[in-house]
């Protein structure tokens, strides 16, 4: 049994109503490259049991201690069901990419079953009227709690159930593995043990903040970073309710970085970050909500080191990154975006990338449950805007990626919600028939965003625009 990390737990402890803490991937199929030209439902079942040793995700289930007096353990499982996770549907008329992106936020907006490994697949076939895409594809929609992955893990997870080519590769056979499992006194008593450390571990982390503090302040004073004060309100602020929409707007990898070079030291994340600011300026404005002052997001970092890179799990530090939505004309504002990363980079290099993983480490467990629950009770969590949106960049695979011999065609991403961020953004990198693509993916609460289309053009609509501004002969 292996115990959660601080952040890893506290995926779990804030799950409350309305807000699943589950990250997700949909990935299409074109399947007349399998064998026969047909994919079996039998075969993905064969092919994802002799791959689940790959990943732990497959084999645990989480065990809280007893009154929650510690983070929780992860339980290895003795023949895991693979069949209870995966289900076979059909995707209802009209059968259109609408369709399509409709009932996966219902399969999105359902939280995980905790008592069970945290995971979940469905295939989804029907898909001949959707988009772009040849006859006979079939979609699969994987769901995993976020306390057992982050983008990084995930980045590495999808890879273990795909091949490089149509042939579907041997992984070889599961090594034997003995189960340990802990009885509730056991638990108690590592917990007795755990708590005690607690306050040398909260001196240790007070005696780290001291030099960030003084970092920060040096910092200020010599202009290097500036805080982002007097945050807005907007229409994605608010009490989540537990309906979800989603999206995915794809681009072409060489516009995308055509455009970041014309501005000096841009990076690709600057510019997709600009082209949601242009999508959110369009939106609130036809919304009559545009804020006169900037909107900012949250923007997760990797912050393993190199003897961590394998390392499953959650290890994720924040930036807060100004989106000036203020800015109008879209090359000036992918400049001011690009300003505004080398600040908020800088503030979190002065602060210590990794003081979130510290600070949650050093919580007691159950701590963070109970105040979430108070905060939600109360109405504390839509008190304070802490940040409009979420960004996270997460790099996929870099080869054409097979699923049971069907070549990979298309896909989307899906992120969880936040309290009081109702819009969460996912920009994923891919080759999908040896061409780079980059898309923007979203989740949404439904009363928040209810016209999932029109900002999907609002996207698209940034897009153009940036690409004109800025690659314009």
């Amino acid at each position: 049994m292996q115990q959660l990390s601080g952040q890893d737990a506290m995926f779990i402890h804030t799950e409350i109503e309305g807000l699943p803490q589950h990250i997700g991937l949909m990935s299409i199929y074109d399947q007349s490259t399998a064998p026969d030209g047909l994919v079996r439902f039998k075969q993905i079942l064969q092919l994802i049991d002799s791959r689940s040793h790959l990943s732990p995700i497959f084999n645990r289930r989480l065990r809280k201690v007893p009154l929650n007096l510690d983070q929780p353990y992860w339980e290895d499982v003795e023949d895991a069901d693979i069949e209870a996770h995966v289900h076979h549907i059909a995707l209802p008329k009209p059968g259109d990419w609408r369709q399509l992106c409709i009932l996966a936020s219902r399969i999105h907006a359902r939280p995980l079953d905790l008592s069970k490994p945290l995971w979940e697949m469905y295939i989804i076939e029907g898909l001949d009227s959707v988009r772009n895409l040849p006859k006979g594809c079939f979609a699969v929609m994987t769901k995993v709690h976020h306390a057992a992955m982050d983008g990084a893990t995930g980045a590495r997870f999808v890879p273990l159930l795909h091949d490089l080519s149509p042939d579907t590769a041997d992984v070889g056979q599961a090594p034997r593995k003995i189960v340990q499992k802990y009885n509730d006194w056991h638990m108690l008593n590592k917990a007795l043990v755990n708590n005690l450390k607690k306050p040398s571990q909260f001196i240790s982390l007070i005696g780290s903040a001291i030099p960030s503090w003084r970092r920060i302040q040096r910092g200020k004073k010599e202009q290097d970073f500036s805080p982002l004060e007097d945050k807005q309100k907007t229409l994605f602020q608010g009490k989540i309710s537990s309906h979800r929409v989603c999206d995915a707007v794809p681009f072409a990898f060489e516009d995308i970085r055509a455009i970041k070079n014309t501005v000096s030291g841009a990076t690709i994340n600057d510019a997709m970050l600009c082209i949601i600011s242009g999508a959110l300026r369009k939106y609130l404005s036809a919304k009559n909500a545009l804020p006169e002052k900037t909107l900012v997001s949250g923007c997760p970092i990797d912050v393993r080191n190199n003897e961590e890179r394998n390392a499953g799990g959650n290890m994720v530090g924040f930036m807060t990154v100004s989106l000036h939505s203020d800015i109008i004309e879209p090359k000036a504002r992918l400049n001011a975006i690009h300003n505004a990363s080398m600040s908020s980079k800088a503030y979190a290099d002065a602060l210590g990338p990794r003081m979130a993983v510290d600070v949650t480490n050093v919580l007691p467990g159950g701590m963070l449950s109970l105040a979430m629950r108070a905060a939600s009770a109360t109405g504390l969590t839509e008190a304070a805007v802490i940040f409009n949106t979420v960004v996270t960049n997460v790099p996929g695979p870099t080869q054409q990626l097979y699923f049971c011999g069907a070549k990979m065609v298309d896909g989307m991403n899906f992120g969880p919600l936040l309290p009081n961020v109702g819009l969460f953004h996912i920009v994923y990198s891919s080759v999908l028939d040896k061409v780079g693509t980059i898309s923007i993916s979203f989740s949404a609460c439904r009363k928040m965003l209810p016209d999932p289309e029109f900002y999907s053009a609002c996207l698209q609509e940034s897009f153009d625009e940036l690409k004109a501004a800025c690659l314009a002969s």
